[in-house]
C-alpha cells in the first residue's frame, strides 16, 4: 500500500545519505552515496549492511518519503 508521503523519483534527484527503497512493496532499505565518474552510476548500500554495494543508473526510479 502506498502512502501519501511516498514519492516516485528518478536516482539523481535524491541526495546523498537519503534513504530510498527500490520499489513500494519492498522491505530493503538502501541509503544514496556517491556518484562514480568511471561507471557513470550512484553507490547504495542497504542500511543495514555496509558491506552491499551496488552501483545503479541515475534514472532508475526509486522510493523516497516513507516512513522507516
Amino acid at each position: 500500500m502506498r502512502r501519501e508521503t511516498e514519492m516516485l523519483v528518478e536516482l539523481r534527484d535524491t541526495k546523498p545519505g537519503e534513504m530510498i527503497k527500490l520499489n513500494a512493496d519492498s522491505n530493503t532499505v538502501y541509503i544514496r552515496n556517491h556518484y562514480d565518474r568511471a561507471s557513470k552510476r550512484y553507490s547504495v548500500t542497504r542500511w543495514d549492511d555496509c558491506g552491499s554495494e551496488r552501483f545503479m543508473k541515475a534514472t532508475r526510479s526509486v522510493v523516497v518519503g516513507f516512513t522507516f
